[in-house]
């Protein structure tokens, strides 16, 4: 969408012929472009340099005559390690394989609290007698007026209106300092005083002193500790009497006595009876087992193999006997024929050898088969007595858990008891021994020094003398300044060679408008107008029908009226005009095409106007692609002015090739009309612009003249 606009047919405004210059007044410290002149400070500097040398001389000599005056302080340092460690042979039983965890930097400065304990310090000012010293009970100096009339002033306090052991506790705190060393767990104690022997000997008292009052606390806690458990096991003892009397009582009613491997009798022989049971019916099994594998040898005619036959002795014998008829009937077999009565008496013999063999067999397997009866019968014995067996235990389930409750409670209470019985002997033997471990240790013990560490002479003096050297140096560098931009009643121009393109106000055009002293114009109305209404008139679009010149100087104009109270930005979005480039103080600047194209940054495309306080943002390089101004990066451009200025106009001339939503967006408009114009076209023109997004149009009746935009402050004429 685009914005196009009737032009008249001729240019409105005519350009002013360029008159000379009347008499320059030129700021001494203020360049063209508006910068302060470096220089001209210098001089005024060198000028006013006995203002710069006295003071800091006379400031050098009062700081080293104080340093001197001043009482001396000598410090010295004492180190603690916080380590947390205790001795191995005093730590619980529980903790001795245990690794000891590291304090965190929260330990380390608890610790260093404990150093600023007023305990502790009680305890050092009474063992090194501080009290009893002038430097730490100002009283005892004697009486001091200028203490009490600074303490009249809220300066300080009176010693007067002090308790002694505030007196010396405020003296003690003042010289004593205790911070922990950064990505370390050591504390640094330092102490001061006149006396350097005193400062060592009271920093030592102070890491001394706080090892013992650690070990004091843990020699006090060990003890509570122990009062506590002894009353504590007292009652333990009297609980797991009771509770193991409950048990033997429930045990003794209920008959569920413990056999071996802390069982119940009634489940030790339920065992029992199921192992011997198990034999039982192995047996059993075994003796069927071996019976039938002989019968079945007997009846086949097998030979007989079983190992229970083989092992019988008469077994054995007859088969030694028949080994050896058989023998003999092959001996006789070689010599006599098979009919032979000795054949026939061997061949007999043999034969009822092999009958008895067998008649044992079968009398192994009767044997066997009762002994697998007499098995069955142990069998069923053995299963009645377990069924039995059961069923009691099935009886007595319930008083069995009851019994292993009352068992698992004096089991507990005593397990309690023993471990507070082990603590209270740790406890009592931590406070008999008094070795109770302290967290830290002394690893650097303070020494007399002899350097005074207060005041520090060369320092404060070099300080001294150069603040009062910046101090007087910056009083006559603001007092030039302040001379060199006094407001001026009378504004008269320099003369340049953008006066050949922009015409200047002469004595004589204000003679001929009498309305730009006597009363406020229209654009001046317009300007306030825009001025109180602040937020809602950030952005003001500046286009119309005239020539882009007039269109540019009404954009001047009421950015230089509203620029006396506010921050003005104008962005020429026409390029049509040199007024821009002729009234800013860098006409070669960048503009917005160069920022378009990345050529520029911000601060290098906005100058300053050279008449007013406005800001000023060129088009660019003349001849740019006006295609640049379709970018997005152009309406981003324009956002992070509005965040910056509390006014930003945009010299749109006739609008014919922008984006309407850049124009439109959250802004005002203000319409140079050309003076043939009708009325009904303007309303009509005003009606298009609040339809096409402005939030409200203003309709100049003309434009403005070239005198308008330079002549800034109407209510001064030009001399």
């Amino acid at each position: 969408m685009r914005l196009a606009f009737w032009r008249a047919g001729r240019s409105f405004i005519e350009r002013a012929i360029a008159k000379p210059a009347p008499a320059v007044y030129k700021p001494a410290a203020a360049s063209e472009s508006g910068d302060l002149d470096l220089r001209v400070l210098g001089q005024a500097l060198v000028r006013n340099r006995r203002w710069i040398i006295i003071p800091t001389l006379l400031a050098a000599v009062l700081s080293i005559a104080a340093v001197n005056l001043v009482t001396p302080r000598y410090k010295s340092e004492a180190r603690i390690l916080v380590d947390g460690r205790e001795n191995v042979f005093l730590r619980p039983n529980g903790e001795r394989n245990e690794e000891r965890n590291a304090l965190d930097p929260e330990a380390v400065t608890s610790q260093v609290q404990l150093l600023l304990s007023r305990d502790l310090a009680r305890e050092i000012i009474k063992k090194n007698k501080l009290a009893e010293r002038p430097e730490f009970d100002p009283v005892l100096q004697g009486f001091s007026p200028l203490r009490s009339l600074l303490a009249l002033f809220g300066i300080g306090r009176d010693p007067f209106s002090l308790t002694p052991e505030e007196r010396v506790l405020d003296a003690y705190y003042d010289r004593f300092t205790a911070y922990a060393v950064d990505k370390s767990r050591v504390i640094v104690i330092e102490f001061q005083s006149r006396d350097p022997e005193l400062a060592a000997r009271v920093a030592n008292s102070i890491a001394e002193g706080y090892l013992v009052l650690q070990q004091g606390a843990r020699q006090d806690q060990a003890k509570s500790a122990g009062q506590w458990l002894s009353g504590e096991i007292e009652n333990l003892r009297k609980k797991v009497a009771d509770a193991e009397s409950r048990v033997e009582d429930f045990r003794s009613k209920s008959s569920l006595f413990v056999g071996t491997n802390n069982t119940t009798l009634s489940n030790q022989q339920m065992g029992e009876l199921n192992t011997q049971l198990n034999n039982a019916r192995a047996l059993k099994s075994d003796a069927e087992s071996k019976a039938r594998l002989i019968r079945e040898m007997l009846q086949s005619g097998k030979p007989i193999e079983a190992s229970e036959v083989l092992n019988s002795e008469l077994t054995r014998r007859l088969s030694e006997q028949r080994v050896t008829l058989r023998a003999q009937l092959a001996e006789q077999s070689s010599t006599l024929l098979d009919g032979h009565p000795r054949i026939k008496e061997l061949k007999a013999q043999l034969a009822d050898l092999d009958r008895q063999l067998r008649e044992e067999a079968s009398k192994i397997s009767r044997s066997l088969d009762n002994d697998a009866r007499i098995a069955g019968g142990r069998v069923e014995g053995l299963s009645a007595s377990l069924e039995q067996l059961k069923k009691q235990a099935t009886s007595t389930n319930g008083q069995d858990v009851q019994l292993r409750a009352l068992e698992r409670e004096a089991k507990a209470q005593r397990d309690l008891l023993e471990s507070y019985l082990a603590k209270y002997r740790e406890a009592n033997t931590r406070e008999n021994i008094e070795a109770a471990p302290a967290d830290g240790r002394i690893i650097s013990r303070a020494s007399v020094s002899n350097t005074p560490a207060y005041p520090k002479k060369l320092p404060i003096v070099l300080i001294a003398t150069l603040a009062t050297l910046m101090l007087s140096a910056g009083a006559i560098v603001t007092g030039e300044l302040l001379r060199m931009t006094a407001p001026r009643a009378v504004a008269v121009f320099a003369s340049s060679p953008a006066t050949a393109r922009m015409p200047l106000p002469t004595a004589s055009f204000s003679a001929a408008r009498p309305d730009l002293v006597s009363g406020l114009t229209e654009i001046e109305r317009l300007a306030d107008g825009l001025r109180s209404a602040g937020a809602a008139a950030r952005k003001i679009t500046i286009l119309g029908t005239a020539s882009s010149e007039s269109i540019t100087l009404t954009a001047l104009t009421i950015a230089r009226l509203i620029a006396r109270s506010a921050k003005v930005v104008v962005v020429d979005l026409a390029a049509a005009s040199p007024t821009i480039p002729a009234v800013s103080a860098d006409p070669k600047a960048p503009g917005l095409a160069e920022l378009m194209l990345g050529e520029a940054s911000f601060s290098q495309i906005i100058t300053k106007d050279r008449l007013s306080r406005v800001h000023l943002v060129s088009a660019g390089r003349p001849g740019s692609d006006r295609a640049l101004l379709q970018s997005p990066r152009l309406t981003l451009a324009i956002d992070a002015l509005l965040r910056v200025y509390d006014h930003v106009l945009l010299d749109a001339g006739s609008a014919s090739d922008l984006p309407a939503e850049l124009l439109t967006a959250q802004a005002r408009a203000v319409v140079v009309p050309d003076l043939s114009m009708a009325a009904d076209a303007r309303a009509l023109m005003c009606d298009q612009l609040r339809a096409a997004g402005f939030s409200d149009v203003t309709m100049l009746s003309k434009p403005s003249l070239s005198s308008d935009a330079i002549d800034y402050n109407p209510r001064v004429v030009a001399a």
